[in-house]
């Protein structure tokens, strides 16, 4: 399998090109690339483009080829709206939402959120979230970065999203997706946090509009249920045909 990375910023036609330096070691100390391996490099605006590593010294280029318009991203426009979770789930709900398609990610805080982020630590954290999505990209061979948007209280982002088509995911919702008509547009999935929303958080979201809906009779965790929501739509109305 041909190792993909991430430029960041915009890759030329053709030609020879520096790599900086925290690609040039992950590509030669991490995954031990040798000088003539063939790389796939993308910027994250369209396709993605044929390369050869050279290496000399302690410098590696990549000889760039054929720009390449592949396109590998969902015909559904999926955003993941996600209560702060604790731990390294975060970075686990990232990295798997990125592979199975969502175009963005809305962390929100949350009432039963054990994470509270503000300020410097969030935006520290939510940059590490944005390396994240690079990697995943980098792996399942999307050539399209999704959006990390910044962390909002629930209660504002509902308040922006008023209008939208929004499912909330809520053990014991007698709708599923099955019930569903196929979506127009942008499609919203609020997960809740390890505790689950709280009785207010719900009723707001009631008043917001958006649809309560249950994933089956077992109560998913956090980081399970965002995922399985994903799943399921893409293979009612996406790509996993």
């Amino acid at each position: 399998m041909i190792s993909r990375f991430h430029f960041d910023g915009r890759l030329p036609d053709h030609g020879e090109l520096a790599l900086p330096d925290a690609l040039a070691h992950h590509a030669l100390r991490v995954l031990r690339l040798h000088d003539g391996d063939a790389i796939v490099l993308f910027d994250g605006s369209d396709g993605e483009v044929e390369a050869r590593l050279i290496v000399r010294g302690k410098t590696a280029f990549a000889l760039l080829g054929e720009r390449r318009a592949v396109e590998r991203e969902s015909p559904l426009q999926l955003v993941l709206v996600q209560a702060l979770a604790s731990g390294d789930k975060m970075d686990w709900i990232v990295q798997k939402a990125v592979e199975l398609g969502v175009a963005a990610i809305q962390p929100v805080q949350a009432e039963r959120s054990v994470l509270r982020l503000s300020g410097e630590r969030a935006d520290k954290r939510l940059a590490h979230w944005r390396q994240v999505a690079v990697s995943a990209c980098e792996q399942c061979g999307r050539n399209r970065i999704p959006e990390l948007r910044p962390l909002q209280a629930l209660t504002h982002w509902l308040a922006a999203a008023r209008g939208e088509l929004c499912y909330v995911l809520a053990p014991g919702g007698l709708r599923g997706f099955a019930d569903e008509p196929r979506p127009q547009g942008v499609v919203h999935v609020l997960v809740g946090p390890e505790g689950g929303w709280g009785e207010a958080e719900l009723a707001a979201c009631d008043a917001a509009g958006t649809r309560r809906i249950g994933l089956g009779p077992r109560v998913l965790r956090t980081e399970t249920a965002g995922l399985a929501a994903l799943a399921a739509l893409q293979t009612r109305w996406g790509d996993y045909v």
